[in-house]
């Protein structure tokens, strides 16, 4: 199984990023994906969750929602974070993740299974 981010960058207050995770070697249907974020000096945590049993289920932190979108494309086995209205305060190392179970990895990063190397998120003021 593997996972890999790509997509961050340098970006102002405002503007958009699209994070992309390239999955492989596993079913789409036996894991749920999400994206966990680290910020300098804090702990990993949770921020969004596709769930795999319903692929239409999505979650999000409360500190992203309404400004950030969780989507797959399942035939280019592609996990996707769009970012918009980026704030100072999203800047963060991110990580795509993949779990056996629901999306209730996202209360608790040990329970991830397979981890992609993180991508560099910076927003300026």
């Amino acid at each position: 199984v593997q996972l890999q981010a790509s997509g961050g960058g340098l970006v102002h207050a405002g503007d958009s990023l699209r994070l992309s995770c390239a999955v492989s070697g596993f079913t789409r249907d036996d894991y749920s994906l999400g994206w966990f974020r680290q910020a300098p000096g804090k702990e990993r945590e949770g921020v969004s969750c596709i769930s795999r049993s319903n692929q239409d289920r999505t979650l999000y932190a409360n500190s992203v929602k309404g400004r950030f979108t969780i989507s797959t494309d399942n035939a280019k086995a592609t996990l996707y974070f769009q970012m918009n209205s980026l704030k100072p305060e999203d800047t963060a190392v991110y990580y795509c993740a993949a779990a056996f179970d629901s999306c209730s990895f996202l209360a608790n990063a040990n329970w991830v299974n397979y981890w992609g190397e993180g991508t560099l998120v910076t927003v300026s003021s």
